[in-house]
C-alpha cells in the first residue's frame, strides 16, 4: 500500500506537467458577513485534464477598513454605553483576507462559443488583521488568524479566441477565522474576548482565462 501511495505522489506531478495549463485573472465584489462589501482580486492557475475538466489552485486578496459593530457591542457591555464613542475607535479594524485554495472546475457547451461551468475549492483563509490597542486606541496592533475554507460556484464562459475566454462567476465562500484575547477596564476587571471574523458570503466576479 505504501508503495502505491508513493508511486501516486511521484506520478501526479509528472502527469500534470504533461497537461496544458491555464491562468486566470478575476476581479469583482465580495460580501462577507464580517464586513461591508468590497473589491476582491484573484488569480487561478492549473492544468487542463480534458476539454471539460480542470484542476488547479487559487489565491485571492480582499481588504477592508471598517468598524467591527459586534465588537463595539461587546465593549459597550463591558464598559457601558457611556464610552460608546471610544469603543467605536477601539473597534476600528483594517483586515486583509487571503484565501489559498485547491480548485476543480467542470464545464460543458451550452451554445456556440459559450460554456457553463461549476467550480469548487477548499483550503485555508488567512487573515492579516490590524486593530486598535484596547488601552491606547491611537496605537495599532497586529494579529494573524486562519481557518479552513470552502467555496462553491458557477458561471458562464465565452470563447474570445483559441487561447482565451471571458467569464462571469457567482460563488459562495465559507470560513470563520478567529482568535481570543484579554482586556482590562480601569478597575482591573478582566475579560476574555473572541474576535471571530465570519468571512462567509457571496463572490460576484468577471475575469479572463488564458491557455498555454
Amino acid at each position: 500500500m505504501k508503495k502505491i501511495i508513493y508511486l501516486l505522489i511521484v506520478m501526479i506531478p509528472v502527469i500534470l506537467s504533461a497537461q496544458s495549463k491555464f491562468g486566470t485573472i478575476k476581479a469583482g465584489l465580495f460580501s462577507p458577513a464580517a464586513t461591508e462589501s468590497g473589491f476582491i482580486l484573484g488569480y487561478e492557475g492549473g492544468w487542463i485534464i480534458d476539454d471539460n475538466f480542470f484542476v488547479g489552485w487559487s489565491a485571492d486578496w480582499f481588504n477592508k477598513n471598517y468598524v467591527d459593530r459586534k465588537l463595539v457591542d461587546e465593549f459597550n457591555d463591558f464598559y457601558g454605553p457611556i464610552n460608546s464613542q471610544l469603543n467605536e475607535l477601539r473597534a476600528k479594524t483594517n483586515l486583509h483576507s487571503l484565501p489559498l485554495m485547491g480548485t476543480v472546475t467542470g464545464n460543458w457547451v451550452v451554445a456556440p462559443r459559450t460554456r457553463a461551468f461549476v467550480t469548487a475549492g477548499a483550503g485555508l483563509n488567512i487573515l492579516l488583521i490590524f486593530y486598535r490597542n484596547y488601552a491606547n486606541p491611537d496605537n495599532n496592533e497586529f494579529q494573524g488568524a486562519f481557518d479552513f475554507a470552502w467555496r462553491l460556484g458557477g458561471g458562464i464562459m465565452y470563447e474570445l479566441g483559441s487561447r482565451s475566454d471571458a467569464f462571469f462567476e457567482l460563488s459562495y465562500h465559507h470560513s470563520q477565522p478567529s482568535w481570543e484575547y484579554e482586556v482590562r477596564d480601569d478597575t482591573g476587571r478582566r475579560r476574555i474576548l473572541e474576535r471571530r471574523f465570519d468571512m462567509s458570503g457571496l463572490l460576484m466576479r468577471v475575469g479572463f482565462r488564458f491557455y498555454f
